[in-house]
């Protein structure tokens, strides 16, 4: 897999670059979460692009991405802010 910049492969359209959480099934049926992940999303195809790096380090490499939404920065700001306490 190669890395996807700004511009969906399949499309050519732009990609939203932002945070997701996600829910991925592994080849054994398993799913794994994840909250706040890097990622891009195609609007018109709704293909989620991750860096291969990331796919890696969070062991998913067989992983199928079944659900995706961006992760609520306003939720995301106010559990740091309220950690810092």
């Amino acid at each position: 897999m190669t890395r996807v910049g700004n511009i969906c492969p399949a499309c050519s359209r732009s990609l939203i670059s932002s945070r997701f959480d996600t829910t991925f099934r592994l080849a054994d049926g398993d799913e794994r979460y994840f909250f706040g992940i890097p990622a891009s999303l195609c609007e018109k195809c709704q293909q989620l692009y991750l860096d291969p790096d990331l796919i890696e380090l969070l062991e998913i490499p067989d992983g199928r991405c079944t659900f995706a939404i961006e992760t609520d920065q306003v939720l995301v700001s106010e559990a740091w802010s309220s950690a810092d306490y």
